[in-house]
């Protein structure tokens, strides 16, 4: 089923694809399943090279069957107060962290952003998010680095603090939108690089020039959203004050 876990058949027609020598983008399509997750499949079980859909499902099994034994379920995530149900909480924190996971946002780092849209405060330490997610400092040093990255989230001391806080805001989709701005301008820009490169007569310079005049779109529309978004807040909060 796509988005949930990949099945001995999935693997099956992942391991057809490879043999093909198809990309991960062309296989995630047959699967209905994102480039990320495939080379994510196929890096961890042996490469393109090495990969084998039986060895990869039974390395799967071994690894669930590890994880169970070694790490018991962690408990619901909670703020005090509020009269929230504990386990309505858990289990909307699970599907949520699998949809980020379908976004083709890395387990570790959805589970710890799950964990601070959750909190009433948005902001957590790194020992909190060692404590409630029950992973190592190493993993919440790592997911947070990623997720700074995108914009998801800012680091900061507390005045005459030592320690640092991990924070998001109402904004967190906008700052990652920007994030994603960023990189698809970047995009327009290396796609009319291409063009004259390749001269826009030629099928792979067309190619590139198409993408450019698309790629440019997104960046118009998204520009367009963003602004709309600023000042339908900016209305929002004159109306509290």
């Amino acid at each position: 089923m796509p988005g949930g876990r990949l099945t001995n058949e999935d693997r099956r027609h992942i391991a057809a694809g490879l043999a093909e020598g198809l990309g991960y983008t062309e296989i995630g399509q047959r699967l209905g399943r994102p480039a990320s997750t495939v080379m994510r499949e196929v890096t961890r079980n042996g490469g393109p090279d090495d990969y084998s859909a039986d060895r990869a499902e039974e390395a799967t099994r071994r690894r669930a069957r590890r994880q169970k034994q070694a790490q018991p379920p962690a408990p619901p995530v909670l703020d005090s107060g509020h009269g929230r149900d504990p386990q309505a909480v858990h289990d909307f924190t699970e599907s949520f962290t699998a949809l980020l996971e379908q976004q083709g946002l890395p387990r570790m780092m959805a589970r710890v952003l799950a964990c601070l849209l959750i909190s009433d405060s948005g902001t957590l330490t790194a020992a909190d998010l060692v404590q409630r997610l029950r992973i190592s400092p190493a993993s919440v040093s790592h997911a947070v680095t990623f997720l700074e990255q995108q914009g998801m989230l800012w680091r900061e001391r507390s005045p005459g603090g030592r320690r640092e806080r991990y924070v998001i805001d109402d904004e967190i989709w906008l700052r990652s939108t920007l994030a994603a701005l960023r990189m698809n301008d970047a995009l327009v820009a290396a796609s009319r690089h291409a063009t004259e490169i390749l001269g826009a007569a030629t099928p792979a310079g067309a190619r590139f020039e198409s993408s450019a005049d698309f790629l440019l779109l997104v960046s118009e529309s998204l520009q367009k959203v963003m602004e709309q978004w600023r000042r339908t807040s900016a209305a929002r909060s004159a109306g509290r004050q």
